[in-house]
């Protein structure tokens, strides 16, 4: 008797779920949908781009200086006008091998300058002379592209550059030929984001102007529309 018990007990099916399945099922999708409401909104408020922002010098490229580029070099096309693909401010801290706090510093500064977090640069090699062994951190640099790069430009020209002492113009060999522009600043304080106050030791750094021009001409007019202070040839 007890055996017969045990399997009309196994043929007896499992009971069901309280509910069509479709009751429990609603209250996960509502879920799920305000969570990837909250992450749209999220994303929305953390955009590097403010809204509705157009900054001053991207206005003058459109308006002036890409028609001014256009009936100066006979383009057939709007597009086939140079412009600013991006901004690099390259800081080397040789210190930081010795000193780590040099380079927190250095990083510190260049992200106020540049407005990101800038990436730590190490070596490739080691060398010897220099007790720089591969893999050791030697600087810092930033990449700027969009609006961070227009309003780095538009400081540069405009608050950064007239603060340089005995300045006379920036030099015009120092294109690289296939439309790039290199320039090197001596220390960090000509930009208002620096406070004296907690500079410890003046640093240098090197600011490359990447375009799309293909000639060492057309890079010196784009940058001298743009305002970029060049000698004379």
């Amino acid at each position: 008797m007890a055996k017969e018990k045990e399997k009309t007990a196994q043929k007896k099916p499992a009971a069901k779920p309280a509910g069509d399945g479709k009751k429990s099922a609603a209250p996960q999708a509502k879920a799920k949908d305000a969570k990837s409401a909250k992450k749209g909104k999220a994303a929305e408020s953390a955009s590097p781009i403010p809204k509705g922002y157009v900054p001053r010098l991207r206005k003058k490229y459109r308006e002036e200086i890409a028609p001014a580029m256009k009936a100066k070099f006979g383009y057939s096309s709007v597009m086939q006008v140079p412009r600013i693909e991006k901004i690099v401010i390259n800081m080397g801290v040789g210190e930081g091998t010795r000193n780590i706090a040099a380079l927190d510093q250095a990083a510190e500064q260049l992200a106020l300058i540049g407005g990101q977090k800038p990436k730590i640069t190490r070596a490739t090699r080691s060398v010897a002379q220099f007790k720089v062994r591969q893999g050791m951190p030697v600087g810092c640099c930033v990449t700027l592209r969009g609006w961070r790069m227009y309003d780095f430009l538009d400081r540069l020209i405009n608050v950064a550059i007239p603060r340089i002492r005995d300045f006379r113009g920036l030099p015009v060999n120092a294109f690289d030929g296939r439309g790039n522009h290199s320039m090197g600043i001596r220390e960090q304080l000509i930009f208002t984001e620096i406070e004296y106050a907690k500079v410890t030791s003046t640093q240098g750094m090197n600011v490359t102007t990447v375009t799309t021009a293909k000639s060492d001409a057309e890079c010196k007019e784009l940058l001298r529309l743009f305002g970029m202070p060049l000698r004379k040839d």
